[in-house]
């Protein structure tokens, strides 16, 4: 057994010893309901992940090695693939073969994929994150406004999505330029075990059928408002440097320039075809990450205004300031995650539990979205006396 993997698991077993000790303290039978234990498990961990690089595009390879060295993937967990470049759209004959093959390259470990491109994002009707995921389906693009499979990932307690449900959650390192997605991987890892501050913004707007989520942003606030600072707002955010979170429903987001995103920011806007990264009408889900934010989520067809097709920002936060990962808290929030594409850095994990070992001892850092804040356990090594 190395070195590395008795660190790993003595930090599951330090986190797991934890929140067995928070899950005693007195907590709102409500909260208790509605929200995860904090950190059960160790969650995803690079080791975790397999990179999809796309030998067609050369700044695909760029940006799926970049990765792999920022984030010290195994390079075993590399899988190349030849698909079309520059352009947006799949057809399953094109994506099939391919996604048999990715199966079959993915080591056993493997719970979940960064794929290293912007295009193709879209197989048929389906966002290339949930075909990656749940395979491909069959799908009738004219056939607008229905319910689409339930994720069965959805707000789960689990680390492990494909040793327990059988799916690997996929997101883009996606971004306009090589630049762009190499900044996006930094502040992903900038964010790690930071334990920001910040706020989490729930807007409010005049457009009644992209506003739906809004119903549920009293209950989020009175849920959460104790781990976070979480704020409703009144049409667009303008002017702040401390966004932590962002959610909204419009077309088009104004005043992105404004505003300061922290490092492992997440942030989408409920509207048909923000998933739509290159080619859309409305604004594209990308504008998110340029702003600065490290994740974010659009749909590629039709959803209609069905609020399970898009985050639900509570189930999000939840998990995220359970210390999950990005790609794990955003997953988790989608109940019909179909038509939806993912962005951002996979394993960005700003409230992560970590065991940070010192001369003086070991200092055990997490936080809870149940209590509502940060902990931190230490001891200190017993001084020896001399003989």
């Amino acid at each position: 057994m190395t070195p590395r993997r008795i660190n790993t698991n003595f930090t599951r077993f330090c986190v797991r010893l934890l929140a067995a000790w928070l899950l005693t303290c007195h907590v709102e039978q409500i909260l208790a309901a509605t929200i995860p234990p904090p950190v059960l498990s160790g969650g995803l961990e690079p080791s975790s992940i397999a990179i999809v690089i796309n030998e067609n595009d050369p700044a695909s390879i760029e940006i799926g090695l970049y990765y792999q060295e920022r984030r010290r993937i195994p390079a075993q967990n590399i899988i190349r693939v030849r698909l079309p470049a520059g352009v947006a759209a799949l057809e399953r004959a094109v994506f099939d073969p391919v996604y048999r093959e990715v199966r079959r390259a993915t080591p056993a470990g493997v719970q979940a994929y960064a794929l290293a491109w912007t295009q193709p994002y879209r197989v048929g009707c389906m966002g290339i994150t949930s075909a990656f995921a749940f395979g491909p389906e069959e799908s009738d693009c004219a056939a607008k406004c229905k319910m689409t499979p339930l994720n069965p990932y959805f707000d789960a307690p689990s680390g492990q999505p494909w040793s327990d449900h059988e799916v690997r959650p996929a997101m883009l390192l996606a971004g306009a330029s090589v630049a762009e997605v190499r900044a996006l991987i930094d502040r992903g890892i900038a964010a790690d075990f930071t334990y920001p501050g910040g706020t989490g913004y729930l807007a409010r707007t005049n457009d009644s059928t992209r506003n739906v989520r809004a119903a549920g942003f009293a209950n989020t606030i009175e849920i959460l408002g104790r781990a976070f600072r979480l704020q409703q707002i009144e049409g667009e955010l303008r002017q702040r440097d401390d966004v932590m979170a962002y959610f909204t429903g419009l077309a088009h987001v104004g005043g992105l320039e404004s505003l300061r995103f922290l490092p492992g920011a997440v942030a989408d806007h409920l509207t048909s075809f923000g998933g739509r990264l290159t080619d859309s009408e409305q604004m594209s889900a990308l504008q998110w990450l340029k702003a600065g934010a490290t994740g974010s989520y659009g749909t590629v067809a039709e959803p209609c205004n069905f609020s399970q097709k898009f985050s639900h920002p509570g189930v999000l936060l939840s998990h995220y300031l359970n210390g999950e990962t990005l790609i794990e808290a955003y997953w988790k929030s989608v109940a019909w995650p179909t038509e939806g594409v993912f962005i951002g850095e996979p394993l960005a994990r700003p409230f992560g539990a970590r065991v940070r070992m010192g001369r003086e001892g070991w200092a055990l850092d997490a936080h809870s979205a149940i209590a509502g804040r940060r902990y931190v356990l230490r001891t200190k090594r017993a001084r020896r006396s001399a003989v």
